[in-house]
């Protein structure tokens, strides 16, 4: 009985470490501005079929509408209410797509913002995206309801009433991020309300949140209303399932406030990992691949269970969180699927794929002053997000996720699950290859040279259909096809000038033949 209780126990501590993705489905993606419509489509049509787990949306709650700049992405996180109405959709479409995906086996995870509400300097009035009254300089915001009880003014110890000093770790969890009005989360009421929140949306079906700017609050007071939320929908989720949690928190070392202090609550994002990763694919700071063999924890990144990694997300790719100039995005599409491809083959952390939008960057001493612009739209509505013919997006929506690169590693990642880290090799400079298992080997040639080397694959003797090239249908490579012979010795070619200078090759990606595996010699 004690056993039992003691599992229990147990499972309860680990439960918001859990994506609850289904078996076989091991990567979300941000469809970062994406009306639910939208989503709930590509769920059935694209996400569902090829193996994703989940969805980042992004903050389903009522927003301020700023018009100078005019409807910039930023708004989003700068909550009104918390009614489920922005121009992503009502809650009547919230609600559709969170069953058509959950039907589909794609969950639902819920950018929340709930360190704050929105800027002190936004003018009071009705200009929010479901309309409702509020009013910052009085701290009113009846609609939740918040008033001035419910804030951190008196609390915040700087004569600006910002975070000035982020070595100061009440200033950054008492004080205003960049004006925005910061909730006094030691308050029951407060954490009640969030709460509310949180439980409608779980009521709904959603799986879990990213909690924003979690840096800025206090692990405990986040504690306090994490423990209040429900266990999942039980009509998707098993009974007692609990929601996946994964904390923003921007630590690149150097400051008081760590990752680890929110590991209790749920995992931590590793923002280390996308700005260390670009270093290394861009050969900065003398950087090299081969140093990659003791990715992750080697590299003193956090355990890897605790960690949600990416290359990049909406903040970074703009210059803004952390990581600068190293952060490999789809504006350097060459680099950035070799990154993407890295970290779907690597068994570190669980992963997030990054779907974004264009916009016109235009730079003025080295800044993009255009990183404000919002998603593609006409009149302020978003626009739907338009498929082509050789299923990339239109209406200037990116859609990494659709690269048939990414797509196929993603399906690479769920093919190799569980199986361990092996047969590294390296030529001591930028040109890496490695294993997991018997399930999956991956190759990368990074330098200036040509690359033409054996290596050991560690898999069945067989024909295998290079997955970065093309694809295996009906029984034929598209692509680059790789030989492995009985031995699992096989032969990789990769011009340095290659648009994709790396080949990926997985067991369900192999061709059947009548021949003997035996019969296929070291090529």
């Amino acid at each position: 009985m004690r056993f039992l209780l003691l599992l229990a126990v147990l499972g309860v501590c680990w439960a918001q470490y859990d994506p609850h993705t289904q078996p076989g489905r091991t990567s979300i993606v941000h469809l970062f501005e994406w009306r639910w419509d939208d989503i709930a489509q590509e769920c059935e049509r694209y996400l569902g079929p090829n193996g994703f787990g989940g969805v980042q949306i992004s903050p389903p709650n009522e927003n301020v509408v700023i018009h100078d700049p005019s409807r910039p992405w930023w708004e989003r996180y700068q909550p009104i209410s918390y009614k489920l109405c922005t121009r992503s959709g009502n809650e009547d479409e919230f609600r559709d797509m969170v069953k058509r995906c959950n039907n589909v086996g794609v969950h639902i995870y819920v950018d929340a913002v709930v360190n704050h509400m929105c800027g002190n300097g936004v003018n009071a009035g009705t200009s929010s995206t479901c309309g409702s009254y509020f009013n910052p300089g009085s701290r009113d915001f009846p609609s939740v309801p918040y008033s001035a009880w419910d804030f951190n003014d008196g609390k915040c110890r700087t004569n600006s009433g910002d975070v000035e000093n982020y070595n100061d770790v009440y200033q950054v969890r008492d004080c205003r991020l960049v004006g925005l009005l910061d909730l006094a989360l030691e308050k029951d009421y407060v954490r009640s309300k969030i709460a509310e929140y949180m439980n409608h949306l779980i009521d709904i079906g959603v799986a879990g949140f990213r909690i924003d700017a979690s840096k800025h609050m206090w692990p405990g007071d986040m504690k306090a209303f994490l423990d209040k939320l429900k266990n999942l929908n039980t009509s998707w989720f098993p009974e007692g399932a609990r929601p996946f949690i994964y904390q923003e928190v921007i630590d690149l070392g150097g400051e008081p406030i760590k990752s680890s202090d929110y590991f209790g609550n749920g995992r931590v994002t590793e923002f280390k990992y996308g700005a260390k990763l670009g270093t290394v694919l861009r050969k900065w700071n003398g950087e090299k691949m081969a140093y990659l063999k003791s990715w992750g924890e080697g590299w003193a990144f956090m355990p890897s269970d605790r960690a949600l990694v990416f290359v990049d997300n909406h903040d970074n790719q703009r210059g803004h969180g952390a990581g600068g100039a190293s952060i490999l995005t789809f504006w350097d599409a060459r680099l950035y699927k070799m990154g993407v491809g890295f970290m779907l083959a690597h068994p570190y952390g669980f992963t997030r794929v990054m779907s974004s939008f264009r916009w016109p960057r235009y730079f003025v001493n080295g800044k993009d002053i255009n990183d404000w612009v919002g998603p593609p739209n006409e009149n302020g509505r978003i626009k739907p997000v338009t498929i082509n013919p050789d299923t990339t997006c239109g209406n200037d929506w990116v859609c990494e996720h659709r690269w048939h690169q990414i797509r196929n590693m993603v399906i690479f990642r769920n093919v190799v699950d569980g199986q361990p880290f092996t047969n590294w090799w390296d030529n001591g400079n930028n040109q890496v290859a490695f294993g997991r298992g018997n399930r999956g080997f991956i190759i990368f040639n990074n330098d200036d040279w040509e690359l033409s080397s054996t290596l050991q694959t560690g898999l069945p003797a067989g024909t295998y259909c290079d997955v970065i090239s093309g694809d295996k249908i009906d029984n034929q490579c598209t692509g680059i096809k790789i030989y492995v012979s009985g031995d699992g010795l096989a032969h990789f070619k990769i011009s340095n000038t290659a648009e994709d200078p790396f080949i990926a090759i997985h067991v369900d990606a192999k061709l059947h033949t009548k021949l003997n595996d035996s019969n296929f010699q070291k090529q």
